[in-house]
């Protein structure tokens, strides 16, 4: 929800700086589908039953893997893309840190707090590590938990579709 909401922000900004959504159109990636894929495996793994089977965490791991050597990729492409990169990166390490688990902070666990882990969500405690980088952010009115890797996400978001929409592309070999 906070990407979607950041797309849309940066859209509506690059359209007030007197860009046009045709130049998000025109923009070319290097393996374009790569991100739908991400985006549907992480999906699947949060709002399926997947989210129950032990080690599905770690294709999350993999898809935002994918996501950081993507962003990498195609950094030239689009301007303030590697905003995305730190945040998935930041997203990645604590994940990685903690076994293909995101601490969630205690007071935003929710139905978190019955079960310890749902998915690739554990409790935040003293034993889980990188908590600063864990999901303790709350954005009202968003109802979830965020963290400070997802944050740099939302940024980068803005920041890029801003610029595409605002720029005409350039086309970049």
């Amino acid at each position: 929800m906070l990407w979607l909401a950041a797309i849309a922000v940066g859209v509506v900004a690059g359209l007030i700086a007197g860009g046009d959504v045709g130049n998000l159109a025109r923009l070319r990636f290097r393996w374009p589908w790569v991100i739908p894929v991400v985006v549907l495996i992480r999906e699947l793994i949060l709002l399926t039953p997947l989210n129950r089977v032990d080690g599905a965490q770690y294709v999350y791991v993999a898809a935002l893997a994918a996501t950081v050597a993507w962003t990498l990729w195609n950094v030239s492409r689009l301007p303030a893309i590697w905003l995305v990169t730190a945040g998935s990166a930041l997203n990645l390490l604590v994940l990685v840190a903690n076994g293909g688990r995101m601490p969630v902070a205690h007071e935003l666990a929710g139905a978190l707090l019955q079960r310890g882990t749902i998915g690739q969500y554990t409790v935040m405690s003293s034993s889980t590590n990188l908590n600063l980088l864990g999901d303790w952010v709350s954005i009202h009115p968003l109802p979830e938990a965020y963290s400070a890797g997802d944050v740099l996400v939302a940024i980068g978001l803005v920041v890029a579709v801003f610029i595409a929409t605002a720029t005409p592309v350039r086309i970049v070999r």
